[in-house]
């Protein structure tokens, strides 16, 4: 890890960093070393890997992409490592429940390809809605339609003996929302959840040029420029402002969906020092 920020250098990814180090409402701050986010894991190197199980002691992969992502992309190379458990839960309807998908059963003998401003939703898009419109429909999308992905990827985090880490392509969207509600759940100050966010686009660049390297994204991004993608910190206060107006908050909006007070107690234990 750079000695400097959080952020983890890998060859092979672009938008990795630990969820450590962050300040809480309570004066403490999270521990690092337990939960890490990142974009897409598919070209990390032999050294990238060996970074994330000597110095992280990975454990568990939250894979946030949709069915068709993972059909198209292929096994990447963490799924060889026998110590590591993927943990896949997509944050769109699938099967054929409004899938993000074009054609969700490979057999129809339609190509599957994926629906790009769902993956790498396109935040400064000019049309009737505005940017941040957009983007927080997303957003909440991700909680109406997969809350039961989004409770299982904060109870891998409570899990003991490693690391985890959350990915999705970019890193941005579907990895930001399920990341801002385990900080907010753990009592990472508001301010220091908006930052986590907005920090990915110190890099968005280099995000998006690994992307368009792949078949799966290259159509969708190639005539968007990166600036379109930058995940400004506008975005992540209006939609914890619409969960909290909306769900009582990310406490109410979990406790609606199965989680519990011991749950909570599991997250705190594992994020704080």
């Amino acid at each position: 890890m750079n000695a400097r920020s959080r952020w983890i250098d890998l060859n092979g990814a672009s938008n990795v960093r630990d969820l450590g180090g962050l300040p809480t409402t309570d004066g403490r701050t999270t521990r690092r070393g337990r939960v890490l986010r990142s974009d897409n894991l598919q070209q990390l190197t032999l050294a990238d890997i060996r970074t994330l199980l000597d110095d992280y002691r990975l454990k568990n992969v939250i894979d946030l992409r949709s069915d068709a992502e993972i059909h198209l992309e292929g096994p990447g190379p963490l799924t060889r490592i026998p110590a590591i458990t993927i943990h896949r839960l997509s944050l769109f309807p699938e099967g054929g429940r409004n899938t993000d998908v074009a054609a969700d059963t490979p057999d129809t003998g339609t190509p599957q390809k994926i629906d790009g401003d769902k993956v790498l939703p396109w935040q400064n898009r000019a049309d009737t809605a505005t940017a941040e419109d957009r983007s927080i429909s997303h957003y909440l999308g991700y909680l109406r339609d997969r809350a039961d992905s989004i409770v299982a990827a904060l109870r891998v985090m409570t899990r003991t003996g490693g690391a985890s880490i959350v990915h999705c392509a970019a890193g941005k969207d579907r990895t930001g929302v399920v990341c801002a509600i385990a900080l907010e759940t753990a009592g990472v100050t508001r301010e220091a959840i908006v930052a986590d966010y907005a920090q990915t686009g110190e890099r968005i660049e280099a995000i998006l040029a690994r992307l368009r390297a792949s078949d799966t994204y290259a159509a969708d991004l190639d005539s968007r420029p990166a600036d379109s993608h930058v995940p400004h910190a506008a975005i992540m206060e209006k939609f914890l402002a619409r969960v909290d107006e909306e769900h009582g908050g990310v406490a109410g909006w979990l406790a609606q969906h199965g989680w519990s007070p011991e749950d909570t107690h599991a997250l705190r234990a594992r994020f704080l020092d």
